[in-house]
């Protein structure tokens, strides 16, 4: 028995340790990695400060540009590979759009700030920069929310003077709507455009790639579950898709509609809404948020439905493609249309 005792804490020791020593290697591959980013940013930031104060600024010059080719050879054979013309080019538009070293933080990598200086307007750009660091965005993630024109689509709902902040401190959640999109961008479903689907094969999709979805939902999003059943008297009702927003710390209940919105609809998101409320919620969190996420959000019906000063019910389109700017635009002009008419 003695013995057994002897091995049994002995095999406690060695997970002990095992655990110990594989934190301080994580830990230290963490920093190493860090260590790393951070010395080549600052090395391919340089490089793009020589360069430009070589041509002067004037990045098209014919002059810069044989010099360039130049210097890029000779790194090459000195060096290796990592410094072709088109590298060199990059580091040159990476310093052009990070002027300010203090600027340029090492929670991103090279990667993500590749993605980054392809955006040539300033204001968009520094929100990705912002949202990406805040969010921790992965570069893939920052690709795909880039391809899906998130800024565009924050900026439909958002009035002209949050503009600037939305550049200068990323997507700030104070509010029930900053939560909304629209349209949201779904194309990471299995689901193709223009084809016969049941709103269960939409939301059977969602769950299978529901990390996805919570980074299309945004900041603070963490799943519920689905088809929660609400009980009034002998009947049964069951809310698609249910969520809890972190930040406004209250649940967000997403039902979804292929097809026009109706007024039904709209009751029966406001009834799972008023139940959150009174039954689910409780005293120190805030109001219950309801989404009806459809393929079309019949603006007229959801305005003459709920009252003026809504500020629980939301109704917005999905697509099941990367929207065009012609999309966008085209959603704009229809959001003017429709304030002429509010007003």
């Amino acid at each position: 028995m003695y013995t057994e005792k002897v091995v049994l804490n002995e095999e406690v020791r060695a997970d002990c340790i095992f655990n110990d020593i594989k934190e301080l290697i994580k830990s230290s591959r963490n920093k190493i990695y860090t260590a790393v980013n951070t010395e080549m940013l600052n090395l391919y930031w340089n490089i793009g400060k020589i360069i430009m104060q070589i041509q002067n600024g004037k990045k098209r010059a014919s002059y810069g540009e044989t010099i360039l080719e130049e210097v890029s050879l000779m790194l090459t054979k000195e060096f290796g590979k990592g410094f072709s013309i088109w590298n060199l080019r990059r580091m040159r538009k990476f310093y052009s759009c990070f002027p300010i070293r203090a600027t340029m933080l090492p929670e991103l990598s090279w990667s993500h700030y590749l993605e980054l200086i392809k955006i040539k307007n300033n204001q968009k750009r520094n929100f990705y920069f912002k949202e990406a660091i805040n969010s921790r965005w992965s570069v893939r993630e920052l690709q795909r929310q880039k391809d899906s024109m998130l800024y565009e689509r924050l900026i439909l709902l958002t009035d002209k003077d949050k503009v600037k902040e939305l550049s200068e401190q990323g997507q700030i959640i104070r509010e029930n709507k900053d939560l909304i999109k629209d349209p949201f961008v779904l194309e990471f479903l299995d689901i193709k455009e223009n084809t016969d689907y049941l709103e269960s094969d939409l939301e059977k999709n969602i769950l299978n790639h529901l990390k996805e979805f919570l980074l299309e939902l945004g900041k603070g999003f963490s799943y519920v579950g689905n088809q929660l059943r609400i009980t009034l008297e002998s009947e049964h009702f069951y809310p698609d898709l249910v969520f809890y927003n972190r930040i406004l710390k209250c649940f967000v209940i997403i039902d979804l509609k292929i097809g026009k919105v109706t007024h039904q609809d709209i009751g029966q998101i406001q009834m799972y809404v008023n139940y959150y409320d009174r039954e689910v919620k409780t005293i120190d969190e805030n109001s219950t948020i309801g989404i009806l996420l459809s393929t079309n959000k019949n603006e007229t019906i959801v305005k003459y439905t709920l009252p003026k000063d809504n500020k629980t019910i939301f109704s917005s389109e999905f697509k099941l493609h990367m929207p065009t700017e012609q999309e966008l635009t085209n959603i704009i002009e229809d959001e003017k249309q429709n304030m002429k008419l509010k007003n």
